[in-house]
């Protein structure tokens, strides 16, 4: 067992052979094709449908569009890391399994904790945004019912809790079903996606391009310094609300429109060829959407000033149907409305899948109840990790409001693709002889820049996001040192027997 302590590490090869165990066995039912549903009906959501409108009008005007590039270049870099990993550890928990195998059980802990801060909070947050377009839609139907209620001083959105319950349902009937639906509504989504793009840009102005880079406020009219992006504030900039500044901060907050193509990678233990299918499903993914992306970004500040998709004062952001209705096309913006509601289903489902998958991956470590790791001898799924992970949901977005919840999101991915990209140049190192179905071109190169481009994200997030990210990882240790450390399966020796079966192992399969 390399290591000892808080750097103890789990060997690749026990990592697999824990894959077998009869309780905690997972079954392998997926293709390429699923993973790319899954990975295009996570990502194709927010970022299209509300995300895209509401940042050109708040940070970046129509330059939006090069935002959701740089985005993705940041993600591509980061995919080429998860894409390794993938093909080279099939194993469940993603970025967690991955950490484990090459920096140690503390810092897979708190990689652990961080993913729960982006697959189960966005979760919630996305769901809230669910119950606002069914109330659209209920409204668009005749039924104007209020998804949201005033239960004393809490505000009760029963919508988000409908869509936790249902969809916690599907995902514990099974992964294969889940894909099922997951195609019908990616079908769906995407077609809304192509008629709002070819439709839209019969109504694109040349002159709303102008200035494609908006001259930045002054410092005054931008809010307080601490929600400045912290880039500005290191390099003396006055403020992040338009200007170049304001661009790289679009860049960050648009990220949060690519988080999902690594739940793929989570869901490697359950494909039936992980080596080819996983890099394929990553890599699709990536490019479906950031065409879908740029695409709608373009239509979007095409159709209206970018000035008049900004918030307004009452609090009410701009979506996708805005420019929609400003052109009087409110069929259009009918078909939006429930393209939406459509589409966020499978966002929540999905995010709900990948955060269900790590904690089964923690759980069978022993970093969380061992309990958790079971799964249903028939269905082949964790069905008590699928109801704790929907019950936390649930309460999420029936309960606690949903505001700033996407930079947060974005922070912890980030800090993840960090650790994965670094991981990949540290595994290459230790264990070189493994085999990889997919290698990273231009090692150290490649997993460096992605990790100097994940920084630089980063750091144009604002300053009170960094604040909330300290306080959520200092939980997270606070919770190793009091109940995980105790209760590993590694440090209580509970893998010596998978230790020992490696060790039997001819030499060439090491």
């Amino acid at each position: 067992m390399p290591g000892t302590g808080l750097w103890r590490t789990k060997s690749v090869e026990q990592s697999i052979l824990e894959t077998d165990e009869p309780d905690t066995k997972l079954r392998k039912n997926l293709g390429t094709r699923d993973l790319i549903v899954f990975g295009v009906s996570v990502v194709v959501g927010a970022g299209i449908f509300t995300l895209a409108a509401r940042t050109a009008g708040d940070l970046s005007g129509p330059s939006v569009s090069v935002a959701f590039v740089l985005a993705a270049i940041a993600c591509g870099f980061a995919a080429l890391c998860y894409a390794e990993f993938a093909s080279t550890v099939p194993v469940a928990g993603s970025a967690y399994t991955y950490s484990y195998a090459t920096f140690g059980e503390f810092i897979a802990w708190i990689i652990g904790w961080d993913l729960i801060l982006e697959l189960a909070v966005a979760a919630a947050a996305v769901s809230k945004g669910w119950s606002v377009y069914l109330s659209q839609v209920l409204g668009i139907a005749g039924v104007e019912v209020p998804t949201t209620v005033a239960l004393g001083p809490i505000d009760f959105d029963w919508g988000a809790v409908l869509l936790g319950v249902a969809l916690t349902t599907l995902l514990a009937l099974g992964t294969k079903l889940s894909a099922r639906v997951s195609l019908v509504i990616t079908l769906i989504k995407v077609g809304v996606v192509l008629l709002v793009i070819v439709v839209g840009a019969a109504y694109i102005n040349p002159d709303n391009y102008s200035p494609f880079i908006p001259p930045a406020k002054a410092a005054e009219e931008s809010g307080p310094a601490i929600e400045q992006s912290l880039l500005s504030l290191l390099l003396g900039g006055e403020t992040s609300t338009y200007g170049v500044f304001g661009l790289l901060a679009a860049a960050s907050l648009v990220f949060f429109a690519f988080i999902g193509f690594d739940v793929v990678a989570t869901t490697a233990e359950e494909t039936k060829n992980p080596q080819r299918d996983a890099p394929r499903g990553i890599f699709g993914t990536l490019l479906i959407v950031t065409v879908l992306y740029v695409a709608v970004a373009l239509v979007v500040t095409g159709m209206v000033p970018y000035t008049e998709l900004a918030t307004g004062e009452d609090g009410t952001h701009a979506t996708l149907a805005t420019a929609f209705s400003q052109h009087g096309i409110t069929w259009a913006a009918t078909i939006i409305s429930v393209g939406a509601l459509v589409g966020l289903t499978t966002v929540v489902m999905v995010m709900m899948l990948g955060q269900i998958r790590v904690l089964f991956a923690m759980s069978r470590d022993g970093l969380m109840p061992r309990v958790l790791a079971k799964t249903d001898p028939k269905r082949g799924t964790p069905a008590r990790a699928t109801i704790l992970v929907g019950v936390a949901v649930v309460l999420g977005a029936g309960f606690f409001p949903a505001d700033k919840l996407e930079e947060m999101v974005n922070v912890g991915t980030l800090f993840a693709f960090i650790l994965v990209s670094a991981g990949v140049i540290v595994l290459r190192k230790t264990r070189p002889e493994l085999p990889r179905g997919f290698r990273v071109p231009m090692v150290p190169l490649v997993p460096i820049l992605s990790i100097l481009v994940c920084l630089w994200l980063m750091l144009n997030l604002t300053a009170l996001t960094w604040v909330r990210f300290l306080v959520w990882m200092a939980a997270g240790v606070v919770i190793y040192f009091a109940y995980s450390r105790s209760h590993s399966r590694l440090g209580r020796g509970e893998l010596d027997e998978l230790a020992a079966e490696v060790e039997q192992q001819p030499e060439t399969t090491k």
